[in-house]
């Protein structure tokens, strides 16, 4: 089979933060066969249409006027069943080394965990494009290594491409980045119960069974991988 794979992170800075209020960086990545595509992009244009959204959509602009949406998208998520998941990593800046593990290189050390995000979900005799969400980074090959290690590490898989587009340019990406930001939240615990964001991820959670937390391996809808660092799943 052939996969589409968008990704998005929250929080990225804390790598290098020193004083934070939250504890998790989350990488998150939204997997579908590239032959629904362009169907599921319709249908998410169509329900952004019917709700009158312009622009991006995205989890930082959810408000009080725009939570049906929001709630209508993450329904759209949970019906597809298996047609479309959800992977994300969390990672808890305060137990990261940077010095003794990523060369003192916050950079590298985010593209390291982004690694660990995908490969476990690449499969065998399957096909895979992934898309980034665009960002500046200092070393300008940083995908390309990105992709160089996941087709060394994934030799019976094939890993066509690894790509940067910009977020406005994909509902795909855009709906990754609203479930990234809604395992960030539960996660860093950093919304207000009655606000628009809280009601949203309320929503999500009721569709999901439970509240947002680490998931087990087997978890194929709405994974979540909270990095154990004493070793382990």
């Amino acid at each position: 089979m052939i996969f589409d794979v968008y990704c998005d992170e929250n929080r990225p800075d804390l790598l290098s933060s020193k004083k934070s209020l939250a504890q998790y960086m989350v990488i998150g990545s939204v997997w579908l066969q590239s032959k629904d595509r362009d169907t599921f992009k319709r249908e998410i244009h169509q329900l952004r249409d019917e709700n009158k959204i312009g622009g991006e959509f995205k989890w930082q602009k959810i408000s009080p006027s725009r939570v049906e949406f929001y709630k209508t998208l993450t329904d759209w998520f949970w019906d597809k069943l298996g047609h479309v998941r959800f992977r994300c990593i969390a990672v808890d800046h305060n137990k990261v080394n940077l010095l003794d593990y990523h060369k003192n290189d916050q950079e590298l050390g985010f593209y390291k965990f982004y690694y660990q995000m995908l490969h476990h979900w690449i499969t065998d005799f399957n096909e895979y494009s992934i898309f980034c969400d665009f960002k500046t980074n200092r070393h300008k090959k940083r995908l390309h290594v990105l992709e160089r290690c996941l087709v060394a590490s994934n030799r019976s898989a094939t890993v066509k491409n690894v790509q940067a587009i910009r977020s406005r340019e994909s509902v795909l990406l855009q709906l990754a980045d609203v479930l990234t930001g809604a395992a960030s939240a539960r996660l860093n615990d950093s919304i207000q119960q009655s606000d628009a964001k809280s009601e949203v991820l309320e929503h999500l959670e009721q569709r999901f069974g439970r509240r947002i937390q680490h998931t087990p391996k087997t978890e194929q809808k709405f994974n979540v991988f909270v990095i154990d660092w004493q070793g382990g799943r």
